[in-house]
């Protein structure tokens, strides 16, 4: 009877301390929002290929925002907004993180993804981070734990994903980035560190091309300083938000999600981003209809 009693008062004790581990994670998680001075820098540090010129370090800075879109007991929603100059946004990327997630796309090759789960054991304690690009759309997903040791909260997982826009525009020598992201809590913000490695993916296999450094700094900053972005996303984020449920209806499919780089020489996010523009702040907004026109612009574009 006392072992019996031994062991059930261990596992109330192992159940709270992953209750415990699972708050800690969140507070880590909704620490990265509020406004920030934003700078990011990549540079490539090695190559195979003795004859590879290595291309210049990028460099930019900003201001950004922060927003808690949503919570529940197993994800929080963050959506980035950059402001590049007063009263003017860029609706940047989105991290979704969902506690102890199965189900997963993974990137492939030339702008398509392939759904796939993950045994329920191989993600016990983990949070799965889901990155979207500007429109919605896939970028990356990858589940692994949150540490929380010796002062240091962070989280680090490789991921592969196609080309960040900072590359895509410019380049077609690889086609594919394999990502190594860790996301760590600092004293006055967080950092968002990076090693890339930069592959060309064919039938035959992976070649790496060149590997490159990341370091993105998120330096916090009085929540005024980003009084524009808030008022933005007040402004639109009822459009947002249906544009994500049409996006999870697709997800859902847990179909191969090929997409089609332009149709009539525009861009996905240019037309998403179109429509969000014309019927921002609109009286007679329609739930309904908008996300009939997402679903047809996000048709058009599949492959």
């Amino acid at each position: 009877m006392k072992q019996i009693l031994v062991i059930a008062l261990c596992l109330i004790s192992i159940s709270a301390l992953g209750q415990n581990k699972k708050k800690q994670d969140k507070a880590a998680i909704k620490e990265m929002c509020g406004c920030y001075k934003v700078r990011f820098t990549f540079a490539e540090t090695f190559a195979p290929d003795r004859r590879y010129e290595f291309h210049k370090n990028y460099k930019s800075k900003g201001l950004e925002w922060v927003q808690l879109v949503e919570e529940d007991n197993n994800k929080v929603s963050l959506q980035h907004l950059l402001i590049v100059a007063p009263k003017t946004i860029v609706k940047h990327w989105r991290q979704d993180w969902l506690y102890q997630n199965t189900a997963l796309y993974t990137y492939d090759k030339d702008n398509s993804w392939k759904y796939r789960e993950l045994p329920k054991k191989e993600v016990k304690g983990q949070w799965t981070q889901k990155v979207y690009q500007v429109d919605g759309s896939l970028r990356y997903e990858g589940s692994s734990s949150w540490v929380h040791t010796d002062g240091r909260h962070y989280w680090e997982n490789t991921a592969d994903s196609p080309l960040p826009r900072r590359e895509y525009s410019k380049r077609t020598d690889y086609n594919l980035m394999v990502r190594t992201n860790r996301q760590e809590l600092t004293a006055d913000g967080w950092i968002h560190e990076q090693d890339n490695d930069k592959v060309i993916r064919t039938e035959k296999g992976d070649k790496l091309l060149a590997e490159e450094k990341g370091w993105n700094t998120y330096t916090k900053v009085d929540d005024s300083e980003c009084k524009d972005a808030q008022d933005w996303w007040q402004n639109n984020k009822r459009y947002w938000s249906d544009v994500r449920v049409v996006w999870n209806q697709v997800f859902a499919t847990k179909e191969t999600l090929t997409f089609k780089n332009k149709v009539d020489e525009k861009r996905l996010y240019e037309e998403i981003f179109a429509l969000g523009d014309k019927i921002a702040g609109s009286e007679d907004y329609n739930s309904a209809t908008i996300r009939r026109e997402v679903k047809q612009i996000i048709s058009a574009y599949r492959d």
